[in-house]
């Protein structure tokens, strides 16, 4: 993409961040979205109402680095999809990784937390990827900047057992009884929420729509 393309879309008010109060709990849900479906839709739902968060903002990324990039969607076109599910006055939708320059979640969060530091970030992420969680680009990092809670997801039950995210911080976790206390505590702290589980996935949609 050329240079006077990426500004035209940093004008689009997709690209800029949503606006919070000083001392909002706001859940990061990160992903490509390609397409985003009820699954997803059921995580940030989860999280919002049990940790009792202000806001959900949906990251749309340009493109994942661990993923092939083949079949990915235009990201405008995954912006406008994943707004019409996240219908919620509490649930935002920003593709503001375009900006900052860099896929890496680890950067995101870094960036957020310098850019907004009034803000009480918590990192979300379905247990679906939990157990590739160690192969993102400093992990550890995130980790120890962010809360994190994790949403059960169909057939990742055991993620939260064996992943090496779990062994790693396993002293950190917070009792899912608790949750609600997790926006305020101090990284590194996590926990693992039990939901009604959605055998949707963007993989199956996509092959359904070729079939």
């Amino acid at each position: 993409m050329t240079s006077s393309a990426l500004r035209g879309e940093w004008t689009q008010d997709w690209v800029r961040l949503p606006h919070a109060e000083a001392g909002n709990r706001i859940g990061l849900f990160g992903g490509s979205f390609n397409p985003p479906h009820s699954g997803h839709l059921l995580v940030a739902e989860t999280a919002l109402k049990r940790l009792e968060l202000d806001q959900v903002w949906w990251l749309v990324t340009p493109g994942n680095p661990l993923k092939d990039h083949a079949e990915l969607a235009p990201l405008e076109d995954r912006i406008h999809m994943t707004k019409a599910l996240a219908c919620h006055p509490k649930m935002k939708v920003s593709a503001h990784e375009l900006v900052l320059g860099s896929p890496y979640t680890a950067r995101t969060v870094e960036m957020l937390r310098v850019k907004r530091p009034a803000l009480r970030f918590v990192w979300i992420m379905g247990a679906d990827n939990l157990s590739g969680f160690h192969q993102w680009q400093d992990w550890k990092s995130i980790v120890r900047s962010v809360p994190v809670v994790v949403v059960n997801r169909p057939g990742a039950s055991l993620s939260v057992i064996g992943s090496p995210m779990a062994k790693a911080f396993e002293w950190a976790r917070l009792d899912e009884a608790d949750a609600m206390l997790l926006p305020n505590m101090k990284p590194p702290a996590w926990t693992f929420l039990h939901a009604r589980l959605d055998e949707t996935s963007s993989t199956g949609l996509r092959e359904n729509r070729i079939t």
